[in-house]
């Protein structure tokens, strides 16, 4: 085997082992970016615990058909990065649907969750999902509702009674 065919070879198992070991991965279109907004992004990932990276798109549609994901032929067109999630699935969602806001040159173009394809417009529902920290405060707002309001109506029934 040539030394080029053995180092896209070692490349193509890096990318599944990436693809195999994310929770969740979404692919952007970068076209236009500047490089401080590259850079920028590069910052708000590394703090999430999320790997970008811009990789072949040969490369990542052979490694993806060895592994049985299937959906993103279409997808792997032109300028793509890949935001591979390692701790929050939501994460790369999230940044990349916030710093669309900003740089307008940037899109979404699909994701992966699950090992399943997702398309664009569900990356930018799971974008909005909030926080677990969010989601649990409103489960214990939730859960406390009714018995603050029990104990005001009990207190009010003891008043009457006192007086």
């Amino acid at each position: 085997m040539s030394a080029a065919k053995e180092l896209k070879a070692k490349q193509i198992e890096e990318i599944k082992a990436k693809i195999q070991n994310c929770n969740a991965m979404v692919l952007v279109d970068y076209k236009g970016v500047s490089v401080a907004e590259d850079t920028a992004l590069r910052a708000k990932f590394r703090a999430e615990n999320v790997e970008y990276r811009v990789l072949k798109n040969r490369l990542v549609l052979k490694a993806m058909q060895e592994l049985g994901i299937e959906g993103f032929d279409a997808q792997l067109e032109g300028p793509t990065a890949f935001a591979f999630a390692h701790g929050d699935a939501l994460a790369p969602a999230k940044i990349i649907s916030e710093a669309c806001k900003d740089v307008k040159a940037l899109e979404v173009k699909c994701g992966m969750m699950d090992g399943a394809f997702i398309d664009s417009s569900v990356v930018e529902k799971l974008a909005s999902i909030p926080s677990k920290e969010v989601l649990l405060a409103q489960l214990l707002g939730m859960l406390q509702s009714p018995m603050s309001g029990l104990a005001r109506v009990l207190q009010q029934v003891a008043e009457k009674q006192e007086a």
